[in-house]
């Protein structure tokens, strides 16, 4: 019996793997892209979802990617507003007991069994997040991003909470609560763009895209004693 477990955990590694080897070999060569976050059970005529579809347009226009999980309400309309603008328009697709039903508007669709494999490549192939009014999904994003940016594991890039009356009581929460116990510093605020603008979000996005070719730039002749590329952390302050 303990034999039959094994066994079962072993191959389930193969599965793992073949999951991270298709994301990394579809999503490689795609461009600048920005992944958009948001409730699946937002509907069509909500005002959030024609908000994604115009952020997700003009993201398009101007040469970005569009990445979201592939289901429905906020996902489909970041999808629609990139397919319907000649963007590229990809969903990371999971499979769920509920909610997880592909949207129709995905130039390029992958599909998971597991969470963080799809984490993996949200956060590997995007210059940026755009998080839309969403659930604990939402959230657990969100705050994974930021975690990776605070610690340094990643290089900073933006997080956008999109929505100041939706965020208002977790931003509330953050400066009133966390900073008054000292669980995380002001500085750590400073990560974090709130905005009800979709040109906004794009304005952040450029500016974000325009450091980091700077930054490339400035490090590409930079060799370290070892020989190695040296790329300095800095913290992005929009």
């Amino acid at each position: 019996m303990v034999e039959d477990l094994k066994g079962k955990e072993t191959w389930r590694l193969f599965r793992i793997m073949s999951e991270f080897i298709e994301g990394f070999d579809e999503l490689s060569d795609m461009g600048p892209a920005v992944s958009i976050f948001g409730s699946a059970r937002i509907n069509q005529n909500n005002r959030y979802y024609k908000k994604t579809e115009e952020i997700a347009a003009l993201l398009s226009k101007n040469g970005y990617a569009i990445i979201t999980g592939g289901g429905p309400g906020i996902m489909e309309a970041a999808n629609k507003g990139a397919c319907k603008n000649g963007g590229a328009s990809v969903g990371l697709n999971i499979t769920l007991p509920q909610e997880q039903r592909p949207n129709r508007y995905q130039s390029k669709a992958l599909h998971f069994k597991y969470f963080f494999a799809r984490k993996v490549m949200f956060v590997k192939y995007a210059i940026g997040y755009v998080c839309m009014p969403g659930g604990f999904g939402t959230l657990d994003e969100f705050f994974e991003a930021l975690t990776l940016i605070q610690t340094h594991k990643i290089h900073p890039f933006p997080l956008i909470l999109f929505g100041r009356e939706y965020w208002a009581p977790l931003l509330d929460f953050m400066k009133k609560t966390m900073i008054k116990y000292k669980t995380i510093t002001p500085e750590d605020l400073n990560f974090i763009d709130v905005t009800d603008d979709p040109k906004e979000v794009l304005r952040i996005i450029n500016r974000h895209m325009k450091w980091k070719k700077k930054l490339i730039k400035s490090s590409s002749g930079k060799k370290s004693a070892k020989g190695r590329t040296r790329v300095v952390k800095k913290k992005l302050v929009p």
